[in-house]
């Protein structure tokens, strides 16, 4: 059933079923109501792709993430989803993989879509290739980065403070009398990077040490697994450990666990992202809760309101906060 179908049937112009459609003045009450009955008679849903070509509003939101799989950030694409549908804008969902030509390959399809906005989630999406193509194929859109963040006059920021917020876990390990610490990374993004910082600023402050330990592994739990029995064969006297992430601390703490060594009384373990595998593993892992829900309602109100030509704080910070839980509650 069409427009001109329904025009038809109620007797009237196309234009005026459009006002009606539309919410628009022209109509009187009582050929507003005729036509609203006949609408909901019919079923009548409209073109959402022609008004969007007529309006130059596609009411689309396209959103690019790097590895679908990554538990944390799909939550977050979540909470920015039903945001968005909230407000009458659907989401097209892609998955752009690590490299940053592939990126700049998915900036170009949501170019060739005609989104009316961009997300992009993580820090990994911050690197000079992707800048350079948002610049050229996305310069008249807003862009807002979940996690991060780019100097250009579209793009807009929304971040966790997880710097500080690792500081402060440094901080609570040293408080319960560890300061034989050290820091465990997968991956070397922006965001990791900053954690390394609060790591490496909170043991030359707190612990006495010039030369911070940081060991490397790679992103599954056996690989966290075999580097913390390593490191402890290493460094014995490890009292406490940081985790870049939830998961690792997870594979990290099975493995301490089959070294005979007790957590938290022999060694403390901190991840960071207050992710389901905080609350499942056992004993229950303190994290660093970098504010999931809190930065993706942001995100999405915060480019709903540049869309609607609002004021909005380009580059907002959100501050982090510990949840301890047993794998620090040590005892005394």
């Amino acid at each position: 059933m069409t427009i001109y179908d329904i025009a038809k049937k109620a007797g009237v112009s196309a234009s005026t079923v459009s006002r009606v459609i539309n919410d628009k003045d022209g109509v009187n009450k009582k050929t507003r109501e005729q036509i609203q009955k006949i609408l909901e008679e019919c079923h009548y849903s409209p073109n959402e792709a022609a008004r969007g070509l007529v309006n130059q509003a596609s009411k689309i939101i396209g959103i690019l993430i790097s590895d679908i799989r990554t538990t944390h950030h799909t939550e977050g694409i979540y909470f920015m989803e039903r945001e968005f549908t909230k407000l009458g804008y659907c989401c097209i969902i892609m998955n752009t993989g690590s490299d940053d030509e592939s990126k700049v390959r998915y900036i170009k399809i949501l170019n060739q879509r005609r989104v009316e906005a961009a997300v992009l989630i993580g820090s990994t999406f911050q690197s000079d290739l992707v800048k350079k193509a948002i610049a050229e194929y996305m310069f008249n859109i807003p862009v807002i980065i979940f996690n991060g963040y780019m100097d250009l006059p579209n793009i807009y920021g929304v971040v966790s403070d997880e710097q500080n917020g690792v500081l402060n876990c440094v901080k609570l390990l040293v408080d319960r009398g560890r300061k034989n610490l050290v820091f465990v990374i997968d991956r070397y993004t922006p965001s990791n990077k900053l954690k390394m910082l609060g790591f490496e600023m909170g043991v030359r402050q707190w612990c006495d040490r010039n030369n911070p330990i940081i060991y490397e592994t790679k992103s599954t739990l056996n690989d966290s697994y075999e580097t913390t029995c390593a490191l402890m064969r290493e460094h014995p006297e490890i009292n406490g450990i940081i985790y870049v992430v939830d998961l690792l601390a997870v594979g990290g703490i099975r493995a301490l666990q089959d070294m005979k060594l007790i957590v938290p009384d022999d060694v403390a373990v901190i991840g960071v992202d207050n992710s389901i595998y905080s609350e499942i593993c056992s004993p229950s892992l303190t994290s660093l809760d970098n504010k999931l829900f809190d930065l993706s309602v942001a995100a999405a109100r915060n480019l709903i309101y540049v869309i609607q030509n609002k004021h909005v704080i380009k580059h907002m910070m959100i501050v982090s906060s510990i949840v301890e839980r047993e794998s620090t509650n040590i005892k005394t």
